[in-house]
C-alpha cells in the first residue's frame, strides 16, 4: 500500500500549486484526481482544431515586477507560458443598452479613457482609482510583505459593499454601472458583494491585461511537469470517495478510492468544495455545527457557454472582450432572482464573449467563447444523470438555448452566423461534473459583506492533518488561488518563509 507525506485530494488550480510548493520543498506528494484531465477550471477541450478554455479565460498583474509575474516566476512558469497582452487602451468594452465603453491599461490611461465618456466626472474617477490602488496596498500578503497575521483582507475592507462604494462616489448611474462592469467575474450581487474582491479583480486587471496563448491548461502542465520532476505522483481517473481516520477517530490515515483501494498519508489536502469534503468524513469527525454552516453557504451562479468555431480567415481576431448588458443594471443577478423577468424570454440578459488568442494567427480568431448566467433550476429534471447521457431532451433543451444566445451574438456581430462552421455548449451541469462545484458554481462560496465571518473558512480544519485550499478558501480567481495555495502550505512550512522564498525567485 502507497504511503505518502501529503495527499492532496483535486488538480485543480490550488492542488497543483499546493503540490508543487511542498514537492519542491521535499515533501513526499500525491495528488488524486477524478477526470481524466487535470487542472480544474484550467481544463481546455479541442474541437474542430480550436482550444477552448472552460475557466481560464484571462489574467492581469503579468507585467514584470507585478504581483502575478512574481508568483509565476517562483512557480517557474513565466518563461514556459505563451501570453499575448490584451489591449492597451481597450481590454475590455463594457456595453450597456447600445453604448461601448473602453478599460484601458494603467491607471492614468485608465483614467484619461473613460473621461472621454464622462467628461465631468474625473473627481470621481480619481477617488474610485484611488480606492483600489489603497486597497491592494494594504494587503501584506498581496504584495509579499512577511506579516504575523493569515488575515489576507484588513477588516475594514470586509464590511463594505462594492455596490455602495461606487454609489458614493459618483451620482451618475451610468459611471457607476460602468465601474461595475466586470460583475461577472466574481458574480457581483448590490447587497452582498465586499468591495475588497471588486478591487482586488478591477486592480489585477488594470495594471495589465492578457490571454493565455492556445490555452490555460498549459499551466496545469507545467506545474504537473515540475511536481513530478520533484519527486510527485499525480494520479488521474482516482476519484476519493472517503477519508478514514485512526483508530481513535483524531486524525485521517487513509484515502479510500472508488475502487476501494486505500491511500495512505500523513497529511491530506482538500482542493474540492468544502460541502464534497466534508460528505467523505464519518459524522463524528467534525461538530454538526460546523458541517451545517458549510452546508448552509450559498454558492455563485453558474453559467451557460457557447464555444463557436468559425469557418477559416472569415472572423477577425478581437483582442479585447466585451461584456454586454441589454438594460442599464449591470448587476445581472438581480434579474436573475427575480423568476418573472426570468422566464419571460428575456434570458440572455446580458453575456462576455471574446476570442481566445491562438498560435496560428494574430489576424483571424479560430473561435469564440460567449457566457451567460444561468440558474441551476432549469436543469434540475437532468441533475441525477452524467455527462453525454442525458437524453434527448436535455440536447433540445441546449439548441434552444444556443440558438437564443446566438441571436443575442448576431445583434453585437452583424453575419456572424454565416462564419459559423460549428458550436457547442455547456450547462452548469457541465461544470458541475468536470470542475466538481456545487451546482456547477463559477466562483464557488458566496461572499457576503454583510456577514463576511459566516463565508470565512480556514485553511486548517478541526482535524489535525487536513487542510483545505482552492478559490473556496479566500479569495476565487488565479491570484486568489494562488494566495491561498501560500496560506494553506505555510501551515506546513510558515507564511513569511514561503514569502521569503517567492521574493528571492522573483
Amino acid at each position: 500500500m502507497p504511503k505518502y507525506d501529503v495527499v492532496i485530494i483535486g488538480s485543480g488550480l490550488g492542488g497543483l500549486l499546493c503540490g508543487y510548493i511542498l514537492s519542491k520543498e521535499g515533501y513526499n506528494v500525491c495528488i488524486l484526481e477524478k477526470n481524466r484531465q487535470i487542472g480544474g477550471c484550467l481544463q481546455t477541450f479541442v474541437r474542430n482544431g480550436c482550444i477552448f478554455d472552460t475557466g481560464m479565460h484571462y489574467v492581469g498583474s503579468l507585467e514584470k515586477g507585478q504581483i502575478l509575474y512574481r508568483f509565476f516566476k517562483y512557480f517557474d512558469l513565466i518563461n514556459k507560458i505563451k501570453i499575448k497582452k490584451l489591449n492597451e487602451d481597450a481590454f475590455d468594452i463594457i456595453s450597456i443598452a447600445g453604448t461601448e465603453y473602453k478599460f484601458a491599461q494603467g491607471y492614468d490611461n485608465y483614467i484619461n479613457t473613460l473621461l472621454q465618456s464622462f467628461p465631468d466626472e474625473k473627481e470621481s474617477l480619481i477617488k474610485y482609482t484611488d480606492k483600489l490602488k489603497e486597497i491592494t496596498n494594504s494587503l501584506n500578503l498581496y504584495n509579499l510583505r512577511e506579516i504575523n497575521t493569515h488575515n489576507i483582507i484588513d477588516n475594514e475592507y470586509i464590511t463594505v459593499g462594492a455596490f455602495d462604494y461606487i454609489k458614493s462616489i459618483t451620482l451618475n448611474e451610468r459611471l457607476q454601472n460602468v465601474l461595475s462592469g466586470l460583475n461577472s467575474l466574481y458574480a457581483g450581487e448590490k447587497d452582498k458583494t465586499p468591495l475588497y474582491c471588486h478591487a482586488i479583480i478591477n486592480n489585477s486587471l488594470i495594471e495589465s491585461a492578457w490571454r493565455l496563448v492556445d490555452g490555460g491548461a498549459q499551466i496545469a502542465k507545467f506545474l504537473s511537469d515540475s511536481i513530478i520532476a520533484n519527486g510527485g505522483t499525480i494520479l488521474k481517473k482516482r476519484e476519493v470517495k472517503k477519508l478514514i481516520p485512526d483508530a481513535n477517530n483524531k486524525t485521517i490515515n487513509f484515502a479510500e478510492l472508488s475502487d476501494s483501494e486505500l491511500i495512505e498519508a500523513k497529511y491530506f489536502i482538500s482542493d474540492i468544495h468544502p460541502v464534497k469534503t466534508l460528505e467523505m468524513l464519518d459524522a463524528g469527525l467534525i461538530r454538526k455545527s460546523y458541517r451545517n454552516r458549510i452546508n448552509s453557504l450559498e454558492n455563485t451562479i453558474s453559467f451557460f457557454s457557447v464555444y463557436i468555431v468559425f469557418k477559416e480567415n472569415t472572423f477577425e481576431y478581437l483582442n479585447y472582450n466585451i461584456y454586454h448588458y441589454n438594460k442599464d443594471n449591470v448587476w445581472g443577478t438581480d434579474t436573475y432572482s427575480d423568476t418573472a423577468y426570468y422566464l419571460k424570454n428575456k434570458w440572455p440578459d446580458g453575456y462576455m464573449c471574446y476570442t481566445p488568442a491562438n498560435s496560428k494567427s494574430d489576424v483571424y480568431a479560430d473561435c469564440m467563447i460567449a457566457m451567460t448566467y444561468m440558474k441551476y433550476s432549469e436543469l434540475k429534471k437532468w441533475e441525477n444523470t452524467t455527462v453525454e447521457k442525458r437524453g434527448n431532451d436535455y440536447l433540445e433543451f441546449k439548441e434552444y438555448k444556443a440558438q437564443k444566445f446566438i441571436d443575442k451574438l448576431e445583434k453585437r456581430f452583424p453575419g456572424l452566423r454565416g462564419k459559423i462552421k460549428a458550436y457547442y455548449t455547456s450547462t452548469p451541469l457541465t461544470y458541475r461534473d468536470y470542475t466538481g462545484t456545487i451546482n456547477g458554481s463559477a466562483y464557488g462560496i458566496l461572499k457576503d459583506y454583510n456577514n463576511p465571518l459566516k463565508a470565512f473558512i480556514p485553511t486548517k480544519t478541526k482535524i489535525p492533518n487536513l487542510f483545505l485550499t482552492g478559490q473556496n478558501i479566500g479569495l476565487h480567481g488565479i491570484l486568489g488561488v494562488t494566495i491561498g495555495s501560500l496560506l494553506t502550505c505555510a501551515e506546513f512550512l510558515g507564511l513569511n518563509y514561503l514569502i521569503r522564498k517567492v521574493n528571492e525567485a522573483s
